[in-house]
């Protein structure tokens, strides 16, 4: 395992993270397997780990606490997600921020996740949703500095809309902001545009989520695929995004190196950017972790096929399934 700094924390995380949603309660997620799964990725090195409150009103975080319980010699990083108070996702310009983010609920969203941590601190908490609208409010500001103050808070990150990566800058710049979570793959490159650069100049950590475009990237998306009504993919691949999703990737497969598989290729791609700190796939399972780990080699893509690579960008505004 390959590990990189994270922006100004100066700490030094594996740049194959572990994303947890999937362990929040979604179709054939097991809190038996998930364990088995978390235990093999600290094993082959990882050791930033990412939830939410909103990952199952709190089930993920209980499981990331029980994980750092059983490894107390190893160093792993908890990162987790304060929800909305109107818990709608993603935030529009048209939810003021009383009620958003105001500073009672921020308190008593870490506070809550602390305790499923189990933990008195955690290290990396953010903000699930965010509109830059409200990056001038002191109120949140202060709210920060309280929680880094007392120490339940080590750094303080948002998290971006989907398809949005500039929509948190202002924020950025207020300086009470350092991490950023945003969607960054081999289609969702808009990052590179304002957003890195920007991360690069404020020394601001980033975590690069969605690496497989909730699966498309994998290469096992197609036309017909199908999802069970309670799983949150079946409202994301409506028809008009699965056949253009499945296009893109039918286009990709010609590209794939002999030996290697989509999902390597893209996290691969995403890894040869150095402004990213640490990228958080989706590890249910036993041989997804031995898979994703294993990528982290130093290697990376050679330029022939990164150029080539890039010509597969897809700019896309959000719409009514998109989040």
């Amino acid at each position: 395992m390959e590990y990189r700094k994270f922006g100004r924390t100066g700490w030094s995380v594996s740049e194959i993270g572990y994303g947890m949603w999937g362990m929040g309660g979604w179709t054939e997620s097991d809190d038996i397997q998930s364990a088995k799964s978390l235990d093999l990725a600290v094993e082959n090195g990882v050791t930033f780990f990412d939830t939410a409150w909103g990952y199952g009103e709190g089930h993920s975080e209980k499981l990331l606490g029980e994980l750092v319980r059983r490894h107390p010699d190893r160093k792993l990083f908890t990162a987790s997600k304060i929800p909305p108070m109107n818990f709608k996702w993603p935030a529009r310009p048209e939810y003021n921020y009383e009620e958003s983010y105001p500073p009672g609920h921020i308190t008593e969203f870490t506070e809550k996740t602390l305790k499923n941590l189990g933990l008195e601190q955690i290290d990396l908490m953010q903000f699930h949703t965010w509109d830059d609208g409200w990056s001038s409010r002191e109120e949140w500001q202060r709210t920060v500095e309280d929680l880094k103050t007392s120490g339940k808070v080590a750094a303080m990150g948002i998290s971006m809309n989907r398809w949005e990566p500039e929509n948190g800058i202002k924020a950025l710049e207020t300086g009470f902001i350092d991490a950023v979570q945003v969607i960054y793959n081999i289609f969702d490159q808009a990052p590179e545009d304002v957003l890195f650069p920007i991360c690069e100049r404020l020394n601001i950590g980033v975590i690069a989520r969605v690496p497989f475009d909730e699966g498309t990237l994998t290469g096992n998306i197609t036309k017909e695929t199908t999802f069970p009504e309670d799983d949150w993919r079946s409202t994301y691949f409506v028809p008009e995004n699965l056949i253009a999703s499945a296009d893109r990737a039918d286009r990709l497969r010609p590209v794939v190196p002999e030996g290697m598989t989509m999902a390597e290729m893209a996290l691969r791609f995403i890894l040869m950017n150095k402004t990213v700190g640490t990228v958080i796939p989706g590890m249910r399972k036993a041989s997804n972790v031995l898979a994703n780990t294993a990528t982290s080699d130093g290697q990376g893509l050679s330029e022939e096929l990164f150029s080539v690579l890039r010509e597969h960008r897809w700019d896309r505004q959000p719409t009514s399934w998109s989040q």
